[in-house]
């Protein structure tokens, strides 16, 4: 693990995003809280929180981090049959916390694949990208546009 002792401590941000493409009717149940399995986007919200709070147990070399805020949010894009992942989380330390916004919507994702494989057995997770990140001596990162 990477020695950040002597790092200083800062307000470090990290936003994450992931695609999740299902079935049309597939969307529609989920939006319409039909799910079998209950509430989609709560259950996955939660547990989005709870992985980015875990990270530190999950990937081997990561720093274990006190985290001050993570949010996760859920956009219906009945377009292209698909639903956007936002995460965002914030801690004050000597490290940032992209990992952490990249589990929390990894995990929501794992989460949506899993209350509705009965529904749908084509649902495609990805890709799973880090938009932004500020804090540290890196300064400010934003992801170009593609």
């Amino acid at each position: 693990m990477v020695d950040v002792t002597g790092k200083d401590k800062t307000v470090r941000v990290a936003r994450a995003q992931g695609v999740f493409r299902l079935s049309p009717s597939t969307l529609e149940q989920i939006a319409e809280g039909r799910i079998a399995k209950g509430d989609v986007f709560t259950t996955a919200k939660i547990a989005g929180i709870m992985a980015a709070k875990k990270t530190g147990d999950l990937i081997p070399m990561c720093h274990p981090l006190f985290l001050t805020g993570i949010d996760l949010t859920f956009e219906i894009d009945r377009d292209h049959s698909r639903i956007i992942i936002e995460a965002e989380v914030r801690t004050v330390g000597p490290t940032g916390v992209e990992m952490e916004a990249l589990t929390a919507v990894s995990v929501a994702a794992l989460t949506i694949y899993d209350m509705c494989k009965a529904a749908d057995k084509e649902m495609v997770i990805g890709p799973i990208v880090l938009l932004e990140k500020s804090g540290g001596r890196s300064g400010h990162f934003v992801r170009k546009s593609e």
